[in-house]
């Protein structure tokens, strides 16, 4: 891997092996990947997303998004969620991508446990009609219990349903469903401040729309699959388009792990 932005004096091919650029340890990842640090008021929530996309825009392939990422991606992928409290996910990616409870990885224990954080990050999902198998292992059987964000009319046979698997329902919405305006708000309430979703296009979306994400970690994939594959994210239209800034940018294999940050007074990188 090899960093391409920002630029410095010295580049990380002079550490690589002859022939070809050096692997990143996962401690160097963390660190390239470090949520913001705390400012005057302590730590402020800071919600960024993870996702990937091809070069024609295609989020994913025949509805998953494994076809399309990499080793590399992958070792980000599990890299920012052992930087995470709490990941965020939408209840028909659960569905499609057969979310299990994320894992305590010995890699990363001593650093969770330096940040105060339990042994692996929590998993939030959002859904309005909790249309979801509650006998899988993500609700059974997690190192954390689940949350599921829900709004306060969901029905309540559901909701019932998710405390008898274990889950913590969480109210975010005044009608049946989610309002996305208030996702981060309720999880910071519950002590997490570093916030990770990973999709699906409909929930970026929607948190797009509500102005709540502050980073977006794109990878983008050195493939074409045309169709109709969703974009990273649907849902609706913001008024007008919001600009973010390039932070970082990473290479291997072809693959470029882009991370954009919205610029907030006060921030600190």
């Amino acid at each position: 891997m090899r960093r391409l932005f920002p630029v410095t004096d010295v580049t990380d091919e002079t550490a690589a092996p002859a022939g070809g650029a050096r692997e990143w340890s996962l401690a160097e990842l963390a660190a390239a990947y470090a949520y913001p640090g705390p400012g005057p008021r302590g730590r402020e929530p800071w919600l960024r997303a993870n996702m990937v996309s091809t070069l024609d825009g295609a989020a994913q392939h025949e509805g998953r998004s494994q076809p399309i990422s990499c080793a590399a991606d992958m070792r980000i992928f599990g890299t920012l969620r052992a930087l995470a409290d709490v990941v965020v996910v939408g209840a028909e990616t659960v569905r499609q991508e057969g979310y299990r409870p994320a894992r305590a990885r010995a890699e990363f224990a001593a650093m969770r446990e330096a940040a105060g954080q339990g042994p692996a990050p929590v998993i939030a999902v959002v859904t309005a009609g909790l249309d979801l198998d509650f006998s899988l292992p993500l609700f059974t059987s997690p190192l954390v219990p689940t949350l599921i964000l829900t709004g306060a009319g969901a029905a309540p046979d559901r909701v019932a349903a998710a405390e008898r698997a274990g889950a913590r329902v969480v109210t975010a919405g005044e009608g049946a469903g989610v309002d996305p305006a208030r996702v981060v708000p309720a999880l910071a309430d519950l002590g997490h401040t570093r916030l990770l979703t990973e999709g699906g296009p409909r929930l970026l979306g929607q948190l797009v729309a509500a102005g709540a994400l502050d980073e977006l970690c794109l990878t983008v994939s050195p493939m074409l699959t045309a169709g109709d594959a969703q974009r990273i994210a649907g849902g609706p239209p913001v008024t007008l388009p919001r600009r973010f800034a390039l932070k970082s940018m990473l290479e291997e294999d072809g693959f470029l792990f882009t991370r954009y940050q919205r610029e907030r007074r006060g921030q600190r990188s």
